[in-house]
């Protein structure tokens, strides 16, 4: 929560004169965010530690005359350890916010408190400062827990081949996992509108990963299948009586996986760097965040469309996409088609040297070529 003096003028200035000067800390330090899910890939993201960030913002804000002070207080309504950050200018302005730690019966486990409440100021002080301390993760969900730094990539992936799987969710056996899948079968086809899909969505998600891919398959069908039935409800009282078995579904579920699979949702930790590295295609601006494109491939349960289908898009454009909703109309408005610049950027990404320039050099014509997105 934000509060400030009543007067901001001359505290205003001087920030704005300490920002000038402000640059972001070099990120030096490596987090590593476990995944839950047997079938998806831990993330690492990089991070620049608290003492380098204080190193730059107290140097810059002393120049004009601004003071950074942190506090802490356990708030008794709520029973959290909260932190306070506070700017203050020699004119007696001054300007603050309040950050959430901790839950205050952490403070007896002083590492778990002291972790949250050094992740609490780095993250209350760059925003209020203006400055960034850690990668963008194009946003990723939000996981449980506090993620675990890493000396370096080389520790982390170090640490990944040995570190136990014991939290995470065991496949089951064959028939464990056609016992669930019929359950879970059931609760699907029990379920009639959209709040009901999404809500058994939180949960189901996790008991997919645990089934056998070919089980696990037949769940995400017959789930899209009741996704589409609950959208178009006047369409399936025309064409359906009768609310379909469980066992139909399973049927039509098992004659789809009779045809070729869909095609693999391929994941590129590079790619993503380079398509990063790409001006945005609406402002030229950079550095970018790359957007997937959702549109280029059908819905799945709990799976982003694959990394090939993404495209560099500056912070506020990337927001202001989300925002819109209608992501087709958005390309449209922008006069931009993105699949073909995906697939250049794509190409790109996987060459080098001229051959790479010449991709570039096509795909930034394409995206100044205000072509309409199909």
């Amino acid at each position: 929560m934000h509060q400030s003096s009543e007067r901001i003028g001359a505290i205003a200035a001087a920030l704005a004169k300490a920002q000038a000067e402000l640059t972001n800390p070099e990120k030096t330090l490596v987090a590593t965010i476990r995944s839950p899910f047997p079938r998806e890939e831990d993330r690492t993201f990089r991070y620049a530690s608290l003492a380098s960030g204080l190193d730059i913002v107290r140097k810059a804000l002393s120049q004009q005359e601004i003071a950074t002070i942190q506090t802490t207080r356990i708030e008794p309504s709520s029973g959290q350890v909260r932190l306070t950050t506070l700017l203050a200018h020699s004119s007696g302005e001054w300007i603050s916010a309040d950050w959430p730690v901790c839950a205050a019966k952490d403070t007896d486990a002083p590492h778990r408190m002291g972790a949250a409440l050094t992740y609490a100021r780095r993250y209350a002080l760059f925003a209020l400062v203006g400055i960034a301390g850690e990668d963008d993760l194009d946003a990723p969900d939000a996981l449980p827990g506090l993620p675990q730094p890493r000396p370096n990539a080389t520790h982390a992936a170090d640490d990944k081949r040995n570190k136990p799987v014991l939290h995470r969710a065991p496949t089951l056996s064959q028939d464990q996992s056609a016992q669930l899948r019929d359950q879970m079968l059931d609760e699907i086809g029990s379920l009639t509108t959209e709040n009901e899909l999404l809500a058994w969505a939180k949960d189901g998600l996790s008991r997919k990963n645990a089934l056998l891919e070919a089980d696990a398959r037949l769940i995400e069908i017959a789930y899209q299948q009741k996704i589409g039935e609950a959208a178009h409800p006047s369409e399936n009282v025309a064409t359906s009586p009768a609310e379909p078995s469980v066992p139909g579904v399973l049927q039509n579920a098992a004659a789809t996986l009779a045809l070729p699979k869909e095609p693999t949702r391929k994941r590129s930790k590079g790619h993503l760097s380079f398509v990063r590295g790409q001006p945005c295609l609406i402002c030229q601006q950079t550095p970018s965040d790359p957007h997937h494109l959702k549109f280029a491939q059908q819905r799945a349960l709990g799976r982003k469309v694959s990394d090939e289908f993404t495209v560099p898009l500056c912070r506020t454009h990337h927001q202001d996409l989300h925002r819109h909703g209608n992501e087709k109309a958005w390309w449209a408005n922008m006069q931009i088609a993105p699949m073909p610049i995906a697939k250049q950027l794509w190409d790109a990404s996987q060459t080098d040297g001229q051959e790479r320039a010449a991709i570039m050099a096509n795909a930034a014509h394409t995206s100044m070529s205000k072509g309409l997105a199909t």
